[in-house]
C-alpha cells in the first residue's frame, strides 16, 4: 500500500500478536511507554478510596468540602498544564525525555503526598502528579506511534488506552489491599511511585523516536540506516518487506533514490 492508512481489520491484530511473539522488542517498547497510561489511570482511580481516610486524618478536610474538591481537582488542573507544556517539551527535547520527565514529576508528587503532614502539602503533591499525568498522556502514545511499525501501529497505540483502564482497576485493588494497613491513604498514594521508577529505568534502555531525531537533524542518513537495520532486526519484517517491494519500483521512477533514503521513508512512515 502506497500512502494512505491501512484498513483496520482483525488481520492487523493477528499480525500484531504474531509480530510480538516473533520479536518481543516491539511489545516491550509499547508496554514500557504505556506505563504512562497506567499511571494516568491509577491516579484517577486511587483518590476516590484514599480521600475517605484522608478525611479521618485531617479534620479540616472532613469539615470543609472545598478542601476535598481541591484535593481531587488540582491533579486535573495540573494535567491540563502538563499536557499543554508537554507538547513543547516533546518537540524541543524528544519523546523519551518527555516521558522520563513526566515520571520524575509523578514520582515527586507521589512522595510528597505520602509524606504530607497537612492538606496544603497534599494538594502540592497532587499538582505534581497532575503535571506528570498530563505530560505522559501526550508523550506516551506519541512515542509508541512513532516507534512502531505502520501496519500494527494502531493496535500498539491502543495498548496505552488499555493500560489506563488497567491502572484504574489496579488502583481499586490497591485501595482494598491497604484498607486495614497503618497509614492507609499514604500507602495508596505512595505506591504509585513504583511504576514511575520502573518506567524511568525502562525508558533509559529504549531509543529516541527516529522520526523526532530525523526531523531535528540529530541523526543523518547513515544513522537512520543503522536504526532501520536494528529496528527491522528487533521489531518487524514489515519494513524489510516494504523495502523489497518499493525499492525496485521507486528506483525505476527515481534513479537517485538510495537505500538510505528508502530506510528513512520506512522509519518515518512515508511509504
Amino acid at each position: 500500500m502506497e500512502g494512505g492508512i491501512p484498513e483496520a481489520d482483525m488481520s492487523a491484530f493477528r499480525e500484531c500478536l504474531a509480530l510480538s511473539w516473533k520479536n518481543p522488542y516491539v511489545l516491550r517498547l509499547a508496554f514500557s511507554a504505556g506505563i504512562g497510561g497506567l499511571l494516568f489511570g491509577y491516579d484517577t482511580g486511587v483518590i476516590s478510596g484514599a480521600l475517605l481516610y484522608i478525611r479521618d486524618d485531617f479534620k479540616a478536610v472532613d469539615r470543609k468540602t472545598w478542601l476535598q474538591e481541591a484535593i481531587v481537582s488540582t491533579a486535573l488542573a495540573g494535567a491540563i498544564i502538563g499536557a499543554a507544556v508537554g507538547g513543547w517539551i516533546n518537540d524541543r527535547f524528544g519523546r523519551r525525555i518527555a516521558i522520563i520527565l513526566a515520571d520524575a514529576l509523578f514520582l515527586t508528587g507521589a512522595i510528597i503526598m505520602a509524606a504530607a503532614t497537612n492538606p496544603a502539602i497534599l494538594i502540592v503533591g497532587r499538582v505534581f502528579v497532575g503535571l506528570g499525568v498530563g505530560m505522559a498522556s501526550m508523550a506516551s502514545p506519541l512515542y509508541i506511534s512513532e516507534a512502531s511499525p505502520t501496519r500494527v501501529r494502531g493496535a500498539l497505540v491502543s495498548l496505552n488506552s488499555f493500560l489506563i483502564t488497567g491502572g484504574q482497576f489496579l488502583s481499586y485493588l490497591i485501595n482494598l489491599a491497604f484498607t486495614k494497613a497503618p497509614g492507609t491513604w499514604r500507602w495508596m498514594l505512595g505506591v504509585a511511585a513504583v511504576p514511575a521508577i520502573v518506567q524511568i529505568l525502562l525508558m533509559f534502555s529504549l531509543p529516541e523516536s527516529p522520526r523526532w531525531l530525523y526531523r531535528k537533524g540529530s541523526i543523518d542518513g547513515k544513522g537512520i540506516l543503522y536504526f532501520c537495520c536494528r529496528f527491522t532486526f528487533h521489531i518487524d519484517s514489515l519494513i524489510r518487506d516494504r523495502i523489497e517491494i518499493f525499492l525496485p519500483s521507486r528506483m525505476a521512477q527515481r534513479r537517485t533514490t538510495t537505500l538510505t533514503q528508502m530506510c528513512v521513508a520506512c522509519v518515518l512512515g512515508e511509504m
